[in-house]
């Protein structure tokens, strides 16, 4: 419930007053479990994290593995809109002064394209990609594309397949960026 709202609302927007009735409690309930709005809001954000983490299974693949996992991943996306526009939604109110998500969303950016760019490195270490691949950038674009595909699905779903559109911007992304070489 309170995902949706955030989801809907914004932060700023959402209510504790209408996550407590949605939810059957009172405010102070809310209170009780959560301490505070912030907090409700940054369990809301580890749950979802935590959803994708369960996806992923015991252990990261590795190399082009997970790049493929992040095309499975914008795939299952396109079956949970309330998560994605959660994400996305949150991580674009989270670049004001003291929004209560700004370390959360730097702190996910900062893992998340670390994830990405030691797939890439070990995709260079298998042979799978050329070495001179620019790790580094490529990763952000990787990020940047699935989240860009994310806001126009959410404004255009029929127009938008966002999984088939992430694969194509790996592939080319992958053939095509001049690296450090």
């Amino acid at each position: 419930m309170a995902m949706e709202i955030f989801a809907a609302r914004g932060y700023g927007k959402a209510s504790l007053a209408e996550i407590a009735d949605r939810a059957g409690l009172t405010q102070a309930g809310v209170l009780h479990y959560f301490r505070s709005k912030s907090n409700l809001l940054t369990e809301v954000l580890d749950l979802r994290d935590a959803t994708d983490i369960a996806d992923l299974g015991s252990a990261r693949p590795r190399g082009l593995a997970f790049l493929r996992h992040l095309v499975d991943t914008a795939r299952r996306n396109a079956r949970r809109e309330g998560i994605v526009r959660l994400y996305t939604v949150l991580s674009a109110e989270s670049v004001t002064d003291d929004h209560p998500a700004q370390s959360y969303f730097r702190a996910r950016y900062a893992g998340l394209r670390g994830l990405v760019a030691e797939a890439l490195a070990e995709a260079c270490e298998l042979g799978e990609v050329e070495r001179h691949l620019d790790i580094a950038a490529t990763a952000n674009a990787i990020i940047a594309v699935m989240d860009g595909l994310q806001v126009q699905w959410l404004l255009d779903p029929a127009a938008v397949d966002m999984a088939a559109s992430t694969e194509r911007a790996i592939d080319a992304l992958l053939r095509s960026l001049p690296g450090d070489a």
